[in-house]
């Protein structure tokens, strides 16, 4: 339906009644198709595994990992600094807020479709010719178009994009665990590549040492050359291993300098004296990771997203109704088109379906409901994998735990027969040969305990980021 007026026609108010009486028809008729959406089932257990395994703590009621600054715990001020830089300039995070920023956008798009679109037009017509005098025409006119949510079509939407929104939170959290872990991992590698590095300069001390004391003994006619030889090359082994210390230690500082956002060049981190502070991370019950972990809630979300598709997909089965409205005044001269009332309108709604489309929409909503079922199977997943990765580094820090109790035993050890077979070459008992393959088994008794601290400090890091770092769901970006 749809009237045009002449200029000196006014609009009649029974079309105001009219167009609310339609308003509120279309109130009471919206409904949403589509399937309700309910979290998908996923089964976590009451309780992990590895509870049995030596170094377990039970979280208690009010434990919990710091809200966002987890690696406080470590009580390192290099490490709060460098993930104060982190925070602020790592590029996968500056990513993964545009890309939040994206998604916040395209939900205020989603929700534009709620409300009518408003338009409007002047113009300036000049006309004349060789047989007539030339004529003037103004024109003002505006518009309103507006797409009634009769089935809920845009509350899907809208539905979906929050979801979406949602999930990209979510992945920006779990961008910015990632970065943060594999920050506070290469800053503890670090750190005890340079305990390596001391540890070595104490070692190739004590070599230069037998090699100056064999070069004597071997003036002196006590020793055998083959003495002095075999201290050369223990000697000139550790050396080597410096070098490689130095070219890993690069590596690993200039990792760092990116993480952090900066230029490799413009970085140097001292070494300093490094205590190793591994501390308890208390566990909670599995089905919290539900809550904590973003790439689980980035998942559930995802799956929310994929139900609202289905129905935006199903609305298409029905009729779309839009309501056009137009007025607007026309005048030959600048003064009447001022003064002049609306001289035209135009009112119609329009009611469109689509009869016959060679099964295009059936194909679409077979469509969005095996992209929910995928959805729901890499949630499922992603809930499976979370579990996996907690057990994982609850035994591993366990068996760590052992191993480096058992390891500092061989450490005392290593350390007494060194001393004891050195005092035994000193006395003229046995060859430095034998000296050699003590102080190589003592060497590495030492370097073994160092990597298992450094293993042990890394699988922390892991316990926490598994746990889902300081992150829960009421917090936002």
């Amino acid at each position: 339906m749809s009237e045009a007026l002449s200029n000196d026609s006014r609009f009649p108010g029974r079309y105001f009644r009219w167009v609310a009486t339609m308003l509120s028809l279309a109130l009471l008729s919206a409904c949403t198709v589509g399937p309700d959406y309910v979290r998908p089932v996923q089964e976590t257990g009451l309780a992990y595994k590895a509870e049995k395994v030596d170094g377990w703590v039970q979280a208690r009621p009010g434990d919990d990992l710091s809200k966002g600054n987890w690696w406080e715990r470590f009580n390192e001020p290099v490490l709060n600094d460098l993930m104060k830089q982190l925070n602020a300039s790592n590029q996968s995070i500056a990513q993964a807020v545009a890309r939040y920023d994206a998604a916040r956008a395209l939900t205020a798009q989603a929700r534009s479709g709620f409300f009518p679109v408003l338009g409007s037009g002047a113009g300036y017509d000049r006309s004349g010719g060789s047989n007539r005098s030339g004529t003037s025409q103004y024109d003002l006119s505006g518009s309103l178009n507006w797409e009634l949510d009769l089935w809920g079509k845009v509350r899907r939407q809208v539905q979906g994009q929050e979801a979406a929104q949602q999930a990209s939170a979510a992945d920006l959290a779990n961008v910015r665990l990632s970065m943060q872990s594999e920050l506070a991992r290469n800053y503890f590698n670090l750190r005890m590549i340079d305990e390596q590095k001391r540890l070595l300069e104490r070692t190739l001390q004590a070599y230069e040492r037998s090699l100056r004391m064999n070069r004597n003994r071997y003036a002196q006619g006590v020793s055998a050359r083959g003495d002095v030889v075999a201290a050369m090359a223990q000697v000139n082994n550790a050396r080597a291993q410096a070098i490689d210390i130095e070219a890993e230690r690069a590596r690993t500082e200039n990792a760092i300098a990116v993480l952090t956002g900066q230029l490799p060049s413009s970085v140097n981190i001292a070494p300093v004296a490094f205590e190793v502070k591994v501390p308890a991370i208390p566990v909670s019950v599995p089905a919290t990771l539900l809550q904590r972990r973003p790439d689980v809630a980035a998942a559930e979300r995802k799956v929310a997203q994929a139900n609202a598709d289905i129905g935006v997909a199903q609305s298409a089965w029905f009729p779309d109704l839009k309501l056009n409205l137009s007025g607007g005044l026309q005048a030959a001269t600048f003064s009447d088109w001022i003064s002049s009332p609306l001289n035209f309108w135009s009112l119609g709604p329009a009611l469109a379906m689509t009869l016959l489309d060679g099964g295009a929409r059936a194909a679409n909503i077979n469509y969005a409901k095996a992209s929910y079922q995928a959805e729901v199977a890499g949630y499922r997943q992603t809930v499976l994998t979370a579990l996996q990765e907690v057990e994982d580094a609850i035994s591993t820090l366990g068996v760590l735990n052992r191993e480096i109790k058992v390891q500092q035993q061989a450490l005392a050890a290593s350390r007494e027969s060194l001393q004891i077979t050195r005092n035994q070459f000193e006395a003229g008992l046995i060859d430095y040969l034998s000296v050699v393959q003590v102080e190589t088994a003592a060497y590495s008794a030492e370097r073994t305990a160092l990597q298992l601290e450094n293993q042990r400090l890394n699988t922390t890091v892991d316990l926490i980021k598994a746990l889902g770092g300081g992150w829960s769901e009421s917090l936002t970006p």
